[in-house]
């Protein structure tokens, strides 16, 4: 008789409450896989991309790309790895939602014994994300002046750390004063509305513009941000909060300065096991050594998982969600 799981599973596509709980078949792992007995899981917009179908995953399928718990057994061909060791990933396996998980192993990252179940998984994503961002996509440094665009969530939180931290000035978009609050405490030197902020930006920069702009939002901000950058600026689309890109003309980003246009993705930024592992070892250095905060972490348990996805997407939330496994080994 096959051991079995709870799992969620999305059995066709649409809104948060296509999430459904179910008794399935525990997997196994391959060649080169590791089973996890899930703690945490990380909720994200890649989520909401799989699950609505703007991904190629076809339904049915379990969701979560992100997760943090125990090894329960190897595949053949795993080394370096044993059971009982906590690990967490943000690629490289799917279904962080339910009990249990297959990965990659090459893909996975040990925690370490200081770093907390919550701290770890919010590190992840979020954490690696800002890291190419600020060190490959555009390399920040002393002089710069950034715009963050929602620079109270969580990616936008880590990219103001981690853009001070190498020396740059950085202003920050926010809808509310709460959210001010928060940027402001995260670092960024101006937090402004979004309501005519290049204008904004080009008085605080005396007319310069940005040397780069982090734009999350999407539709209602990218001409604007455009706009924002100084000759030979930078901006960098990460996501499309508020619907999708209009076309763009390339021929335009000449007259606008010679800008750059860029749309990474981290799937491309932890290719191999060297390059995850490193991007992972000095954000937990980070904040072992108090140089970088962890943005807060708002918890919902696994069977609250619509709720947590509803949240995420009304925008409502600051820092890092987070789904807890009853039956996970979690370390807090």
């Amino acid at each position: 008789m096959p051991e079995t799981m709870n799992a969620v599973v999305v059995s066709e596509h649409g809104g948060p409450e296509n999430y459904e709980f179910q008794q399935v078949e525990r997997p196994a792992p391959t060649a080169g896989q590791v089973l996890v007995r899930l703690s945490v899981a990380g909720v994200n917009y890649l989520d909401v991309a799989q699950r609505n179908g703007a991904t190629p995953l076809r339904a049915p399928f379990r969701p979560g790309v992100e997760g943090i718990g125990v090894i329960e057994a190897l595949g053949p061909d795993v080394s370096g790895l044993e059971p009982g060791q906590r690990v967490g990933w943000l690629a490289g396996g799917q279904g962080s939602f339910s009990e249990f998980a297959v990965v990659d192993a090459s893909k996975v990252v040990a925690i370490p014994d200081g770093i907390d179940d919550s701290t770890g998984v919010a590190a992840l994503m979020q954490g690696i994300t800002a890291h190419y961002l600020a060190h490959n996509t555009y390399a920040v440094g002393p002089g710069d002046t950034v715009l963050v665009h929602a620079a109270a969530g969580g990616v936008g939180q880590w990219l103001t750390q981690m853009a001070k931290l190498k020396g740059a000035r950085v202003i920050g978009t926010v809808s509310t004063k709460a959210k001010a609050d928060v940027a402001l405490a995260n670092g960024v030197d101006e937090a402004i509305g979004y309501e005519g902020f290049a204008d904004k930006v080009r008085e605080l920069t005396g007319g310069e513009g940005v040397s780069v702009v982090y734009d999350g939002v999407g539709k209602t901000t990218f001409a604007e941000s455009l706009r924002a950058l100084r000759i030979r600026g930078t901006l960098v689309a990460i996501g499309n909060a508020s619907g999708p890109i209009p076309p763009l003309d390339v021929n335009a980003l000449a007259g606008l300065g010679s800008l750059f246009v860029t749309r990474p993705t981290v799937l491309h930024h932890v290719r191999t096991a060297e390059e995850i592992s490193g991007r992972a070892s000095e954000i937990f250095g980070w904040i072992a050594s108090g140089a970088i905060k962890v943005p807060h972490v708002t918890h919902y348990g696994i069977t609250d998982v619509g709720q947590a996805f509803k949240a995420l997407e009304s925008r409502g939330t600051t820092g890092k969600v987070v789904l807890k496994h009853p039956s996970g080994i979690a370390r807090d």
